[in-house]
């Protein structure tokens, strides 16, 4: 059953069931994925190679900064306000060269990145930074479940549903809600607090993820139930 037209893939074509946005705010936990200087703040552009890759970006930080952090803030803030848990991850590994790292996150290309626990550029941006008692969690795999004991943690606590928000939509955050789908969580994915590189690939992963393992969102409809 979905809950919305939008993002409506072929296997739901056909599914003209509509059923309602339900938020049970004790059994609810936001789950803010990778929103980290290195890979949502505008890189220094020293030379012509490097501005020709930016312009690539560009659209990417521009939904970032005019979108993305914004809802993600409005959103914090209303967990915040009702006393909802909230909780983080982030990608940095353990070891300096980075051997704890997933296989994925040692390949070649976009997906290589070593970035070990302490290193400022792994941090979470100020506008989103965690408050005392909130969890943050350090994973070295794409899906912040299998690369943490956070199913855990949420199951210790009750919680059975997790609100999904960050980046990329079609990197992390897919993996991320799988896995939480596959742990037999209800998942809610806020389409317009979360980004893939282009919106392309956004739309597309949207469609891909919507109704199967998560249903998808957005701010507005998310905050008007959590009043």
């Amino acid at each position: 059953m979905r809950v919305n037209d939008r993002h409506v893939s072929f296997y739901y074509e056909m599914d003209n069931e509509i059923g309602e946005i339900v938020i049970e705010p004790k059994k609810t936990a936001l789950l803010i994925v990778d929103m980290q200087k290195v890979f949502i703040t505008r890189p220094p552009v020293e030379n012509g190679t490097e501005m020709a890759n930016f312009k690539r970006w560009e659209p990417f930080y521009d939904k970032i900064e005019e979108v993305v952090i914004p809802n993600n803030k409005r959103i914090l803030e209303r967990f915040r306000d009702k006393g909802m848990e909230v909780a983080f991850a982030k990608i940095q590994c353990h070891k300096r060269n980075g051997s704890d790292r997933s296989l994925v996150q040692k390949a070649t290309g976009f997906n290589e990145l070593l970035l070990f626990i302490g290193d400022e550029e792994g941090e979470i941006i100020p506008e989103l930074a965690p408050i005392d008692n909130e969890i943050v969690i350090t994973k070295t795999t794409d899906s912040a479940i299998t690369g943490s004991n956070l199913r855990l943690i949420l199951h210790n606590m009750g919680i059975d549903t997790v609100v999904v928000t960050g980046v990329f939509t079609d990197q992390c955050v897919s993996g991320t809600v799988r896995s939480l789908a596959d742990e037999s969580f209800n998942v809610w994915l806020i389409e317009d607090a979360c980004m893939a590189s282009t919106e392309k690939i956004q739309q597309n992963e949207l469609e891909i993820l919507n109704n199967i393992y998560c249903h998808v969102i957005n701010t507005d409809e998310l905050l008007e139930v959590i009043k």
